[in-house]
């Protein structure tokens, strides 16, 4: 059976990852495209007998090439050449996303356009003339409410059609839609278009008009692929010379008329084709804004939405991580006599019992806290409410010299700190791109909150949602004090514009919701399976050499190494071996925290936070999260600093800025904390 590649390209918030949703279901799974960060998703179904592949291509406004989500969209459009195009609309906003319709249309894809969000258009009075629309773009136009599944079968059918007419030899011919750019820039274009059909390696790989027009538009990362092929140089010294003279002749940037006259041709449509209601009314969409991004009122009212979120999270999952704890228990049990039945040596039983189900156990417990916490971020990311936090938080973020644009990489620093560091790309400014970086590592990301649940399960279980909220506020405060910091370090250069598209509120659907959260949890199954399953096995075969030694004491390897170091954060009030062999595999993954935690304290057959609180006071507990919160990043996070910054100074700066930072304010808090009678 062969298989129909289809691709969803559209705007950022048009409901693009609603329609893959609902398309591909749970048939569906999220990597990186090659070479880069950019989230990559992909899904198929079966429809009628045939295979259908789904490809999310990245949320973007043009075919520019000006970011790396544009160059990932634009690179699979020409090099992969999907048999369909599906283009994400928002039916409320025609004007500007019907832009990147016109590019998609200019580089002979084969393109259904899929008007979304029509209820939300029906309810603010716009109609829409679809038959005038499809003629003008000459493709097939599907009125469609990705978040009700409808228009999503029409979509299926229409793309079934289109793979037999393909089949039988009798599709549409493409490039049948054209600008106008106007006599003068038209005759170049063909005179360009010509000289292109002559070099066999651009024609075979780029549509000939399409790549005119790019040319003319002076596209950087074409110019650069272009100057290395045979006869390249000789091409862009031409479109070099006509590019002067046409803006001499046209009085203006070349690539800025091209965009104009692309606008004005949407306009032209736009005006023909839909009718909006002359009196504007104040949508509900305003009215909640009015509130939530009140100069004054809205970043408390952030605040308290973080707080909620921890209470929610930690009430809601406590029986399921007692459930699951229990599980563990059980699991270690039952190993444990299965073992002893087989007469299995000691040696293999410590591995099975402290290290694999102890280890990994401890880790595996914290997932109904995850579920919850994802559960809950991604209801305000589907809301719209995420995008307004950006906005919200522009003008604190210009105290300490960045604009609101670059809270944005804070926010997916909840999640990851990897993804976070990458996202500093969309900064203009160098300068900033470097502060943003060294002050993400600071942010909370998901994989130290198994730290947290453990520590305040076990010390603050009253104030569990208190305590965890406390953390991630101080780690917002630290990454703006660091901004504030490094401002000052690093010279200023020119002011930076903060332009973001604000969607409309939205009910978030349960299925959208549901695939979110299990998108984010899997990945960190995936991680135990993996990476903390290996830090588990060095971990355990550490704790049981040299040979003849009592498993995991200080006369072990790993007791050795750690001894000899744990008397730096003794006046932080953790100076254990144990304590520090957790932190310094905590720089693998910080998951593995907890898990060496299980290995080293043997807690296969007994709960690690009753273990714990034989070698920690509340004090004590809450200086180590401290310490967990704000030490040095992940191996991951480091290859990325070093990635982006490319620069290994500034890599092992942030290391050792993280490393002081963390052992100052642990030891500050442990010790006024002595002095203030809390021990």
């Amino acid at each position: 059976m062969g298989s129909i590649t289809v691709a969803l390209a559209g705007n950022p918030n048009t409901g693009k990852t609603s329609l893959f949703n609902n398309i591909t279901g749970a048939r569906q799974h999220v990597g990186n495209w090659p070479g880069v960060t950019v989230e990559k998703r992909e899904g198929e179904i079966i429809y009628r007998g045939e295979l259908i592949k789904v490809v999310d291509l990245p949320g973007i406004y043009s075919m520019g090439a000006y970011s790396e989500d544009e160059v990932v969209a634009r690179e699979y459009i020409l090099n992969e050449k999907p048999d369909v195009i599906v283009n994400v609309v928002d039916s409320t906003n025609l004007n500007r996303n019907l832009y990147l319709t016109v590019q998609l249309l200019e580089m002979d894809a084969d393109v259904i356009i899929a008007l979304n969000m029509m209820d939300e258009t029906k309810k603010l009075g716009i109609d829409i003339n679809l038959e005038k629309l499809s003629q003008y773009f000459g493709t097939n136009i599907v009125p469609t409410i990705a978040t009700k599944r409808l228009g999503i079968d029409e979509i299926n059918e229409i793309i079934l059609t289109k793979h037999k007419l393909e089949e039988k030899g009798t599709q549409k011919k493409k490039g049948q839609f054209k600008v106008d750019y106007g006599p003068v820039v038209e005759e170049k274009i063909l005179q360009i278009s010509k000289m292109i059909d002559g070099i066999s390696e651009l024609s075979k790989k780029y549509p000939s008009r399409w790549l005119s027009i790019k040319l003319l538009e002076d596209d950087e990362k074409l110019n650069t692929q272009i100057s290395a092929m045979k006869n390249g140089k000789d091409l862009l010294d031409y479109i070099r010379i006509e590019r002067k003279n046409l803006e001499n002749q046209l009085g203006t940037g070349l690539d800025s008329y091209i965009i104009s006259k692309r606008y004005e041709l949407i306009n032209k449509i736009v005006k023909q084709c839909v009718s909006t209601p002359k009196i504007e009314t104040n949508t509900l969409t305003d009215k909640i804004d009015s509130v939530l991004t009140h100069r004054i009122w809205g970043l408390p009212f952030f605040i308290a939405v973080m707080y909620l979120v921890f209470v929610f999270t930690f009430k809601f999952s406590e029986p399921l991580v007692g459930l699951m704890e229990m599980g563990v228990e059980g699991l270690s049990e039952l190993a444990g006599n299965g073992l002893a039945v087989i007469g299995a040596s000691e040696i293999f039983t410590s591995f099975i019992i402290d290290g694999i189900i102890g280890g990994v156990g401890s880790v595996l417990s914290i997932v109904p806290v995850l579920f919850m916490l994802f559960m809950a971020i991604a209801v305000l990311e589907d809301s719209g409410y995420m995008a307004r936090v950006a906005y919200i938080m522009d003008k604190p973020m210009r105290t300490v010299g960045l604009n609101g644009k670059a809270f944005i990489p804070f926010i997916l620093g909840f999640g990851c700190n990897v993804p976070a560091v990458m996202a500093t790309r969309t900064l203009e400014s160098k300068r900033d791109r470097l502060i943003t970086i060294m002050a993400n590592p600071f942010i909370s990301c998901s994989a130290r909150l198994p730290v947290y649940v453990l520590f305040a399960g076990a010390f603050f279980s009253k104030n569990q949602a208190l305590v965890v909220a406390s953390l991630y506020l101080i780690g917002i405060v630290m990454a703006i004090a660091t901004t504030k910091l490094f401002g000052k370090l690093i010279p200023e250069s020119e002011d930076s514009s903060f332009i973001i598209e604000l969607p409309p509120y939205r009910i978030p659907t349960l299925r959208g919701v549901l695939i979110h959260m299990w998108d984010k949890v899997s990945d960190f199954v995936k991680r135990v399976t993996t990476i903390i399953l290996a830090a588990v096995v060095i971990i355990w075969l550490l704790s049981s050499l040299p040979a003849g030694v009592e498993y995991a004491s200080d006369e072990s390897l790993i007791g050795k190494i750690s001894s000899f170091i744990a008397p730096i954060f003794k006046p932080a009030g953790f100076g254990t071996w144990q304590a520090t062999i957790a932190l310094i595999f905590g720089v693998l993954a910080k998951e593995v925290v907890v898990s060496t935690f299980g290995v080293v304290y043997k807690a296969g057959e007994y709960g690690l936070d009753s273990i714990l609180m034989q070698h920690f006071t509340p004090l004590s507990a809450y200086s180590f999260m401290l310490m967990a919160l704000l030490y040095s990043p992940c191996i991951a996070t480091i290859g990325c600093i070093k990635s982006e910054t490319k620069s290994v100074k500034w890599t092992v700066i942030a290391i050792l800025y993280g490393l002081v930072c963390a052992w100052i304010l642990s030891v500050l808090t442990y010790q006024i904390g002595l002095m203030l009678g809390f021990e």
